[in-house]
């Protein structure tokens, strides 16, 4: 990383824009009752057997690796990670309201899931800030190690996945595999250490 910062403005256009695209791929998912890796996949599971939302559900679950941001990766990136978060639950759990889709197929919402919770997440990785959860820890890996984000973050996602193998049918898991696959080749492709810089590119 550079020594370059961006401004707050910036960074809060990045936080609201990043939560936005994300809630939307997490509506999709949860429109088809679909599941994604990490504790947003943990939360859409939770979510069938809890009387609780999703939102409730996944800033709980996420209430954890907050204090090991605030610890391990400075109050400032604790701070945004806790407002990143807080915004997808609240966005995700409103968006019904606004939101009515008559007709799903599974596999577009899969697809479509994957690559809008991917896209926002990379915006929000650009900003030194996540939602919380695995991102926290596989930021700190890529950063303390030089270990790819989107590698790590799909190990674990497909590792949370295979383990809800008897909790849902076939094909729901299969679906969910591949939404969350493309998820993270977003990440895997475009969020390399070093790769980004901040800095604009002039002729």
């Amino acid at each position: 990383m550079s020594g370059y910062h961006h401004s707050l403005k910036e960074n809060i256009i990045a936080i609201l824009t990043g939560t936005f695209v994300v809630s939307q791929g997490v509506f999709f998912l949860q429109q088809a009752d679909l599941l994604t890796g990490g504790t947003t996949g943990l939360a859409l599971l939770l979510t069938q057997f809890v009387d609780l939302s999703f939102g409730q559900l996944y800033f709980l679950l996420n209430t954890p690796f907050y204090l090991m941001a605030w610890f391990r990766m400075g109050k400032g990136f604790a701070v945004t990670s806790i407002i990143s978060g807080g915004l997808v639950s609240v966005i995700t759990d409103n968006l019904h309201h606004v939101l009515e889709i008559s007709r799903l197929e599974p596999l577009y919402c899969a697809a479509i899931g994957g690559l809008l919770m991917g896209l926002g997440m990379l915006i929000l990785f650009r900003h030194q800030t996540s939602l919380g959860g695995f991102n926290v820890l596989v930021l700190y890996l890529q950063e303390k190690f030089g270990l790819s984000a989107g590698k790590l973050q799909m190990g674990i996602d497909i590792s949370i996945l295979v383990a809800s193998f008897f909790l849902v049918s076939p094909m729901v898991l299969a679906l969910s595999v591949f939404g969350a696959v493309l998820l993270n080749l977003v990440l895997a492709m475009n969020h390399k250490p070093g790769r980004y810089s901040g800095k604009m590119v002039t002729s």
